[in-house]
């Protein structure tokens, strides 16, 4: 289990490493796009995927931090901190949205002249579509070895892509019809879509670092590891969890037969932690075990054995 562990670890890193270079990238091809047309759209796209960089190495930071082992005094791991890391970037999302307004009064104020519109287009296009391929990697690796900082990075890159598909849409209506007013109403647009979505990165992350329990698809895997793996015990009940990062805690107290041995209870317990930990990549558990009049009713939610 250890090995398994490291080697998801390895793995997110390495994918958090690349998630910079990616970043850079994109950030490079859409500063460009705006330099050659001149348009307040996409400088705000741009603006977006400067933030994209920032929360990349800070995303790495937080990955590198969380995967340290623990020590005297943080006994439970460095997990949380890609939580930190996710919170960071929604506040990193917020300041973004507020340069891309002031951007876009100056244009409405100021006017906006467009410059060879088609070749930005076609350049910020370019990078929307590697945002596109890399966000669904993100979010799939992020999903699969349970990392909220690779998941919630994925998903701001989703949210920007759906943001450049609606500048690149925005900005060519602009061209065709020559209401070049509606490229700064394109920015101002696009800071309260990316807005909304560090708020919901921010209130999400707050959500984990309050101890939020497991899902219940997570949570229906854990009772069903107890049903098929806890004979010889009476009951399971209280069953609590805790995510925190990539860590699961799981705790919950465990009836057995008054006459039942502590070498017995003790297997029991080993074949539970085994079969949850295995299911479960990750997961810490934690067995109370208690005698039988400690039993509770079914309808408390307990699991019979």
């Amino acid at each position: 289990m250890a090995t398994s562990t490291t080697s998801t670890t390895d793995k997110i890193v390495k994918v958090a490493a690349a998630n910079i270079a990616v970043a850079l990238v994109v950030v490079l091809l859409k500063y460009i796009a705006y330099l050659v047309s001149g348009s307040v759209a996409l400088f705000s796209d741009a603006l977006e995927s400067i933030v994209n960089v920032i929360t990349a190495m800070t995303a790495y930071f937080a990955i590198w931090m969380s995967a340290k082992p623990p020590d005297s005094d943080h006994q439970f791991g460095h997990s949380k901190a890609e939580f930190l890391a996710a919170m960071f970037e929604g506040a990193m999302i917020a300041v973004a949205a507020v340069l891309i307004m002031i951007k876009a009064y100056q244009g409405l104020v100021g006017g906006v002249t467009l410059e060879h519109s088609t070749l930005g287009l076609t350049i910020n296009s370019a990078a929307t579509a590697i945002n596109a391929g890399w966000a669904w990697v993100m979010i799939k690796f992020g999903t699969d070895w349970r990392s909220p900082a690779l998941v919630a990075d994925g998903h701001h890159l989703v949210t920007d892509v759906i943001t450049s598909v609606g500048v690149i849409i925005g900005l060519t209506l602009a061209v065709w019809t020559g209401w070049h007013i509606l490229d700064p109403l394109i920015a101002a647009v696009v800071a309260v879509n990316i807005l909304t979505m560090g708020y919901r990165i921010a209130t999400e992350s707050m959500s984990r670092l309050m101890d939020e329990a497991a899902s219940p698809e997570i949570e229906a895997r854990i009772r069903g590891a107890i049903e098929a793996n806890g004979i010889g015990a009476l009951q399971a009940h209280d069953i609590r969890t805790r995510q925190a990062g990539r860590a699961l805690f799981i705790e919950f107290h465990l009836v057995v037969p008054g006459s039942m041995t502590v070498d017995e209870a003790h297997a029991i317990c080993d074949r539970l932690e085994n079969s949850i930990e295995h299911s479960l990549e990750g997961s810490e558990v934690v067995i109370h075990v208690e005698p039988e009049y400690k039993a509770k009713p079914e309808d408390s939610g307990a699991v019979p054995l």
